[in-house]
Order: structure tokens, then sequence, then C-alpha cells
């Protein structure tokens, strides 16, 4: 596979080479690719952390009695006021 950098992309793996950390520019992609596949792994455990939550929250809601929006903020705003009151 042949893969074309920008020359802003050339510039990162050029200071990067000169660190001295890596031996060549293979070096410097394989790093790139090792960090993005972290991030792709991080992002997907997070993503399915995230649905289960709401999964979990949607059960929870079938069992609880319907609130309106104002009530909610209103509530939501009293334990802001709350928890700022306690910090002092």
């Amino acid at each position: 596979m042949n893969i074309t950098l920008k020359a802003e992309q050339e510039k990162i793996v050029q200071v990067l080479l000169a660190t001295g950390e890596f031996n060549n520019p293979d070096e410097v992609i394989q790093a790139a690719l090792r960090l993005l596949e972290e991030n792709y792994r991080e992002y997907q455990q997070w993503l399915e952390e995230v649905r289960v939550k709401i999964d979990e929250a949607t059960e929870a809601s079938k069992h609880t009695p319907p609130i309106d929006g104002e009530t909610y903020v209103a509530e939501l705003l009293k334990r802001f006021q709350q928890a700022r009151e306690a910090q002092k």
C-alpha cells in the first residue's frame, strides 16, 4: 500500500524523526496507527457504555411516572443551587 502525505503531515513526520525517538517514517506511522486504534477502541467502549445507560434509563422510565419539562428543569436548578451552597 502506498500512502501520500500532505505537506503538513510530512512536516510532522520530519519533526518526530528529528527527536530521535523514531528511526524512520514507518515507525512514526505505526505509532500513529496504534494511537488511532487505541482511541477508536476507547470511543467504542464509551459508546457501548452510553448505550447501556440509555437502555437502563429507558427501562427505569417505564416504572416512573412522567414529569413535565418545567418541573424537571426547576428540580435540576434546585439541585445545582444546593450543591453550590454546600461548597461555600
